[in-house]
């Protein structure tokens, strides 16, 4: 008898692979007892069936590596609930390193695994040989043990984690389609499926490399793009025992694990092949694409160098099956922001086995509390523009996204492919001026200048690279002199309407209601006080404000205002950001600079810090707002995108009596990092409260009608901080800060770098990060100051300094000058 659909549930989830399964099962254990799981053939029969079931624990990032420890917790919950094996056994691992590049990443990875308290030693090649006999160790550097990692059968601990979904209380029908999504003042209301309609008002696509389709029937955009993914499993070998360590050889683009007494032996390679760009044939359940033994060839054989048994053992199976891949090799997860009530979980980029578990437990408490309970800004769906869907663009970008996941992890590595997407109107002119371009979102943005005979390029290092010096020269000439950068790719928010006040008030910490003119640094809260958007409002005039925020969280920050706004009140929310370009002016000769070319009165009377009005500037008007993110004397000038040039021609043209220099974001970095400035999805996220990140200067407790997150914020400020953000400046000024360096006081372990570069006018690196009472006590600034600090980089502890002040112009003095 054919099961019929039920006529209601909580929340319908869209696939049966280990993300759907994992999902349903976190719902149902935070006690929603409706909930469905609709999957369009047999569980696990997406891309799910084949993974290759590695459940390694360090992974890109903290909160992925949180989730692959998660899996210790969770599989023995589900084996226990439910009398079924996942199959999986700790078997450990080891990351090798073939050149002495990638040993220095290993390195920073291991600094990173003890910030995550995972276990991990670093052996050399004798003690790789140990344990993995059948490897050559020619040209080994040097290796990382991982003891607790593992390995398990996929769909075995799917069907085991549906299981004890069922026992939760979900139902799951198989062999089911969802024909559709439906809505109703842009709110989910219902699924439509071939076993009848569900009302719903929470639905969560987790349908692999069906996700973008899927969402695109509802007007979601899910950037992912499937691709051809390849293995090969060997004829058994004699000897092989199940406790066999898994190999990872990211220089050979090769893993290796033993599988029932044989060799399962898996491919990055370096050019991928995209698979299905106009679309997923119907009936492609446990799927498998024709053997491609001339594309794998050249990867065969550079893992056989490292494997010689490659050469004389036979090959029982060539598997190549379908993966999807997203733009940045990130997770897709998150709320959709053009649909309240849909949901993704999608996008692993052949890793959705092993953060499976951590990634459904995440997106199930974000669901239920309205907020994330994690760090997930780095996967969240709202980091991607709208473009990012295109087919063409998915198409080309996979063909490298595939080999960036074994390819080196360099700082400031810049993607390749799908370039040149969106420029600001400024792009040739500083191409001509010798700008290096990185790329985000799509924007093509001037991250450094070649001085005339210099080639703008990377040459990619974990030391100094080649562009160090030239920033450095930007960096001075913004302490020393002035220069210009372009900002257009800022994300820009316009809110009008009779209400627009109230609404952004009632969002914003500080007090907006101030006069036409005035500028105000804010934070966004969420209702347990954690930092949703870290932005700057302009009021234009009595209805009518500019919200700056950063390019990357532009529809991150959009989609808050408008979830924000009340049904009844007069207020709009759009996206401005194209209607401005944006030049920065900055440094001590900034006010000279642009007084030379407008009438209006620019001095520190007329003009002072956080003022924002019209002058007019060559035969234009721009709208000059006095504001930094670089400590020093300038103005960031929006200027309508059609006399953009001209104003930018007028700059530069009356520059050269200034000694400007033309400056990117690389410098822009090193400047805010020695005033301390935050960055948002680095610094301060959903998970950290503003008072823990040192600003609740911010906050307007007592402002009418108060502030969302307001009553968390107070009770923090009368408990006392459990962790603060500090300022950190090495005492050598040779080694380099990236991000995720442990934190070590008197020899404790008590958190990690979140942000770091390098001070050039300080003369060395400085990072910031979160430190915490290892007693579980309040964090006092004499607590902070009275510790003895070390970061700990690439497996090396370094003696730092720790302030809760920036070690540039703790006093603000500069840019109020």
């Amino acid at each position: 008898m054919t099961e019929t659909a039920p006529a209601h549930a909580q929340a319908v989830v869209i696939g049966g692979g280990i993300l759907g399964t994992s999902v349903a099962y976190h719902l149902t254990k935070r006690g929603w007892r409706d909930v469905v799981l609709v999957e369009q053939a047999d569980l696990t029969a997406g891309t799910t069936w084949h993974a290759a079931g590695l459940m390694m624990q360090v992974q890109s990032s903290r909160t992925v590596t949180l989730w692959g420890q998660y899996n210790d917790k969770l599989i023995p919950e589900v084996e226990a609930l439910t009398g079924m094996g996942a199959g999986y056994r700790r078997t450990g691992s080891i990351l090798m390193a073939s050149t002495e590049a990638r040993w220095e990443e290993i390195r920073r990875s291991i600094s990173m695994a003890h910030a995550a308290d995972v276990e991990v030693h670093a052996i050399g090649a004798a003690e790789a040989k140990r344990a993995w006999p059948l490897m050559d160790t020619t040209g080994i550097v040097g290796a990382a043990w991982y003891p607790n990692d593992a390995v398990a059968t996929a769909t075995d601990l799917t069907q085991a984690v549906a299981a004890a979904a069922r026992l939760g209380g979900a139902r799951i029908l198989r062999h089911t389609g969802v024909t559709g999504v439906d809505s109703a003042n842009g709110r989910v209301t219902r699924v439509r499926t071939t076993r009848g309609d569900i009302a719903t008002d929470t639905v969560v696509n987790c349908t692999g490399m069906w996700a973008r389709e899927v969402g695109r029937r509802s007007g979601v955009s899910v950037p992912l793009h499937a691709a051809e993914h390849f293995y090969l499993v060997t004829e058994p070998i004699e000897g092989l025992t199940p406790d066999l360590p898994v190999l990872r050889c990211p220089d050979e683009r090769t893993y290796v694990r033993e599988d029932t007494g044989k060799l399962l032996i898996g491919f990055l390679e370096v050019a991928a092949k995209p698979w299905a760009t106009m679309g997923i044939p119907e009936g492609t359940e446990f799927l498998r694409l024709p053997e491609d033994w001339d594309h794998l060839a050249p990867e065969i054989e550079l893992a056989a160098r490292r494997l010689p048994l490659i050469n004389d053992v036979g090959i029982m199976l060539f598997f190549n099956g379908p993966e999807s891949f997203t733009p940045d090799d990130r997770a897709i997860l998150g709320p959709a922001p053009e649909l309240s009530g849909y949901w993704v979980a999608a996008g692993f980029n052949s890793h959705g086995l092993r953060s499976g578990a951590g990634a459904g437990r995440a997106l199930a408490d974000w669901i239920v509390d309205g907020d994330p309970q994690e760090d997930l800004w780095e996967m969240d769906i709202r980091r991607f523009a709208p473009f990012q869907s295109n087919r063409r663009y998915l198409h080309e970008r996979t063909t490298e996204s595939v080999g960036l996941l074994y390819a080196p992890h360099w700082p400031f590595r810049q993607v390749e492919t799908a370039r040149g997407v969106r420029r600001t109107p400024f792009y040739d002119r500083l191409a001509a001026r010798g700008a290096c371009f990185g790329e985000l979102m799509g924007w093509e943005r001037a991250n450094w200048f070649a001085p005339p005979g210099v080639e703008a390029r990377y040459e990619y290092s974990h030391g100094r690279q080649n562009w160090f010096p030239f920033s450095a020269e930007e960096h001075r000439a913004v302490r020393e002199g002035v220069a210009i950068f372009d900002e257009s790719t800022f994300g820009k928010i316009l809110v009008s309407g009779a209400d627009a006040c109230a609404v952004l008030n009632r969002i914003c910490t500080a007090d907006v209601n101030v006069a036409v003119g005035r500028m105000v640094y804010t934070q966004w809260l969420n209702d347990r006080g954690g930092t949703v958007a870290d932005v700057t409002v302009t009021r234009l005039d009595e209805t009518s404000f500019l919200v700056a925020t950063g390019g990357p969280v532009l529809y991150h920050d959009l989609d808050w205002v408008r979830r924000h706004i009340p049904g009844d009140a007069r207020a709009l929310a759009v996206d401005a950001s194209n209607a401005y370009a944006v030049l920065g002016v900055m440094g001590p000769r900034s006010r000279e600079l642009l007084a030379s070319l407008t009438d209006g009165d620019l001095s520190n009377a007329a003009f002072p810090f956080a003022t924002s009005r019209e002058i007019d500037l060559g035969y234009a008007f721009v709208r000059a707002s006095r504001m930094t993110y670089v400590g020093e004397l300038g103005w960031e000038l929006w200027i309508p995108a059609d006399v953009a040039l001209h104003v930018y021609d007028t700059i530069v043209a009356a520059g050269d009596a200034f000694g400007l220099r033309h400056a990117g974001f690389h410098a822009m970095d090193t400047l805010r990092i020695e005033k301390a400035y935050r960055s948002w999805g680095h610094d301060i996220g959903e998970t950290d409260t503003s008072l823990e990140a040192g600003l609740g200067f911010t906050h307007a407790f007592d402002k009418p009608g108060g502030f969302i997150g307001r009553e968390a914020a107070l009770r923090q400020r009368e408990a006392g901080l459990r962790r603060r953000l500090v300022v950190f400046a090495l005492d050598d000024p040779e080694p380099l800060l990236t991000h995720n360096e442990p934190i070590w006081r008197d020899g404790v372990l008590c958190g990690w770098i979140t942000s770091a570069a390098y001070g050039h006018t300080v003369g060395r690196s400085i990072g910031m990060g979160y430190v915490a009472h290892p007693g579980d006590g309040v964090v006092t600034p004499e607590w902070v100051t009275s510790g003895r600090y070390e970061l700990e980089i690439a497996n090396v502890r370094v003696p730092a300094r720790a302030s809760l002040r920036a070690f540039y112009d703790p006093a603000n003095e500069r840019f109020r000058g």
